[in-house]
């Protein structure tokens, strides 16, 4: 029988939704904090095919999920580009700033990423050997406006300002940057499904902040151009695409760019994206993170209404955003109790 995430993904309502949590594998967990202090520091865990196979495998076995994500951070993808990246302890991370056409022109070529993104490729064919027959492997990437934002700031930024103001001021450096980001995008991600991955996700975490033409020019049209190039090199590769708080510009989302499901962020209620969103094709989503915190009552209830809703049609259970790490590993067990046994 295929399995459930990929009957989803084509299409197919079933009984129960499959689950699976953006960052399932993570600091939350007991396990994770212990493979991390193994490891060294953040980007030696990702860069260790071993290490990052055991931290992606460790929810698997907890949790029984019907997916495991490759363990890995968007901004490896500007690193192989050139950019110098870090990680601030408690603070995030950093990187060199990009902001003008001379730092565009001056990062690498798209076909030089593949010497630093190696052990990434490595970690997927672990993962394709070890996961459960019935567990299927989601590769993924940033999308090219949410990892601009981060190669122009060099940080995150509550608002994008630095990302908006170089759009507004120098548009033909930042067309370029979305252009090389996009490019070098395609090769990772179908490197990705070379070395296993059976579905990808493009993350938007910062589409929110586009609004009226500049969503089309930077949230839809590079991932249309994504998702075509993918599924042109792999026919019948389902794609994950989320726009995270893109509000209205969910509806129609699918269809703009192809992707074979939308997922969403718990801004929107349930019903609303059923009558607006699923009328087009699967879902994933929406409970809110902060019930992996609270638990209880709520935790039970709030699950059951994202069940109830999108029942209709095709659907994956997931948060609206990923889980953080002051969640309770217990409230994930009764999450998942909830929706496999109502």
């Amino acid at each position: 029988m295929t399995k459930t995430i990929l009957r989803a993904l084509a299409g197919e309502t079933l009984p129960t939704p499959p689950i699976w949590m953006m960052r399932q594998a993570g600091r939350y967990l007991p396990e994770y904090r212990a493979t991390r202090a193994e490891a060294g520091d953040f980007l030696k865990l990702c860069y260790n095919p071993d290490l990052a196979a055991e931290v992606t495998l460790q929810p698997i076995r907890r949790y029984g999920f019907d997916a495991a994500i490759l363990f890995a951070d968007i901004l490896l993808l500007p690193q192989a580009l050139g950019a110098d990246l870090w990680f601030e302890t408690g603070e995030g991370p950093r990187l060199s700033r990009i902001t003008d056409m001379a730092g565009v022109a001056a990062l690498r070529p798209v076909d030089a990423i593949h010497d630093t993104l190696a052990p990434i490729y490595e970690t997927v064919r672990i993962l394709s050997r070890a996961l459960p027959g019935d567990t299927t492997l989601i590769g993924f990437a940033g999308a090219p406006w949410t990892v601009a934002t981060y190669m122009i700031a060099g940080r995150g930024t509550p608002d994008q300002a630095p990302a908006h103001a170089m759009k507004a001021t120098d548009r033909a450096a930042f067309s370029a940057l979305i252009a090389r980001i996009t490019e070098a995008t395609v090769e990772y991600l179908s490197m990705q499904v070379q070395a296993g991955a059976e579905v990808v996700k493009l993350f938007d975490s910062w589409a929110g902040s586009l609004k009226g033409q500049d969503f089309t020019d930077f949230a839809i049209k590079p991932a249309a151009t994504i998702i075509a190039a993918l599924k042109a090199r792999h026919p019948g590769l389902p794609i994950i695409a989320f726009p995270r708080e893109a509000g209205d510009g969910y509806v129609g989302f699918a269809k703009a760019t192809g992707a074979d499901c939308v997922a969403i962020d718990n801004s929107v209620s349930p019903e609303w994206a059923a009558a607006h969103v699923q009328k087009d094709g699967c879902v994933q989503g929406n409970l809110a993170p902060e019930h992996m915190v609270t638990g209880g009552a709520a935790l039970i209830a709030a699950t059951r209404h994202v069940v109830q809703a999108f029942r209709g049609g095709p659907h994956i259970f997931n948060l609206g955003h990923g889980i953080t790490p002051d969640a309770n590993p217990d409230h994930v067990q009764l999450m998942i109790d909830t929706v496999r046994g109502g």
